[in-house]
């Protein structure tokens, strides 16, 4: 059975899956190819900017920073092109990139969380709709009633909640497994910020001792 005579078989409903399946492919390549450019080793960062700052090399921290365009890497990008301000201020820029950063991992998942809760519903819709086709046509049939036909019928109208299932069940867990790829960065984000913030007043200690 080829996928042309699935699809017609599945009705208008499998088509609309389809297309919401399509979507929700692009997100997750769209979403895979972001992390992978987005993430970086938040330890060995930190060791390296932390012994540049020590030594009071701001150039090469200023280097270090740029190598990357992680989301730890425009973090401390920040940092270093405002070492010079307060720390409040300092502080209040961090939170800002950490929530901005934040914003940038999570875009596309309230799609893909919607892929995957429409998508049942389409194939449940089908299915239903299917039924309703073939108990209509055998109620409106005369003589007795086929039941190899109507077994026919309703495996085919089963088609559609299959494919809902097929394209829920990966979403969800692409969804699942983006969501604990984000509960990390914000960690490492965080972290990352009182990282700064701590080399900042150790740092300005150490200027004033």
């Amino acid at each position: 059975m080829e996928f042309i005579d699935v699809m017609k078989m599945g009705g208008p409903c499998m088509y609309a899956i389809l297309a919401v399946s399509v979507v929700g492919l692009a997100v997750v390549l769209e979403r895979i190819w972001f992390y992978a450019k987005s993430w970086t080793n938040p330890e060995l960062l930190e060791r390296k900017l932390g012994e540049l700052l020590y030594k009071g090399d701001a150039e090469a921290a200023a280097s270090l920073v740029r190598e990357k365009e992680s989301s730890l890497h425009r973090l401390f990008r920040a940092a270093i092109d405002h070492w010079l301000a307060p720390p409040e201020a300092l502080k209040m820029l961090l939170e800002q990139e950490v929530r901005h950063e934040l914003y940038r991992w999570e875009k596309g998942l309230t799609l893909l969380s919607t892929v995957a809760r429409v998508t049942p519903l389409l194939g449940l819709l089908g299915t239903v709709l299917g039924i309703v086709d073939v108990f209509r046509s055998v109620a409106e049939s005369e003589g007795p009633t086929n039941m190899a036909l109507l077994a026919s019928g309703i495996w085919e109208a089963l088609l559609t909640t299959v494919a809902g299932l097929a394209v829920a069940i990966p979403a969800v867990l692409c969804y699942s497994w983006f969501s604990s790829k984000i509960d990390a960065l914000e960690e490492s984000l965080w972290r990352g910020s009182d990282f700064i913030l701590r080399e900042k007043m150790l740092r300005g200690r150490t200027e004033h001792d």
